[in-house]
């Protein structure tokens, strides 16, 4: 049994942490290290859906620096190190895999939007006219 067993999951995983293309799978998405592509340069898919504000950060620290953090505790209570050696070492280490992490999780978030066809709540009421919400409101 395959580890991830649905193909739209399979997909997003593929080419969100590869940073491809979540249509075609086929160039990259990104411009910068986190700066996504205006479009993409195989298919034309614009990425201006993407928008994955504070969600990389937010995976990052979770998946990534609480574990780690784990560690340095572990090292600390096991081996006692002086201050010095956690200054040379688990900061470097945390620091150096959050920011290791952030694209691919950027990458992830960005190609789950596109699959999933995601939008912000309420976006379909509002469409174009950013007051058709306070409109509706004032309607009997």
């Amino acid at each position: 049994m395959a580890l991830i067993s649905n193909p739209k999951l399979r997909w997003i995983v593929w080419s969100g942490w590869k940073g491809l293309c979540p249509r075609c799978g086929k160039a990259p998405m990104f411009a910068g290290w986190l700066k996504l592509a205006k479009t993409c340069p195989a298919c034309g898919l614009d990425y201006s859906y993407a928008s994955t504000d504070d969600g990389p950060a937010f995976f990052a620290l979770c998946i990534t620096a609480f574990p780690l953090m784990f560690v340095v505790v572990w090292v600390q209570v096991r081996f006692d190190p002086p201050w010095w050696v956690h200054l040379i070492t688990s900061v470097p280490i945390l620091v150096l895999g959050c920011i290791a992490s952030l694209r691919p999780f950027k990458g992830w978030l960005a190609a789950s939007q596109y699959v999933n066809q995601a939008a912000e709540a309420g976006a379909a009421d509002v469409s174009n006219d950013p007051n058709a919400s306070a409109k509706a409101d004032d309607q009997p």
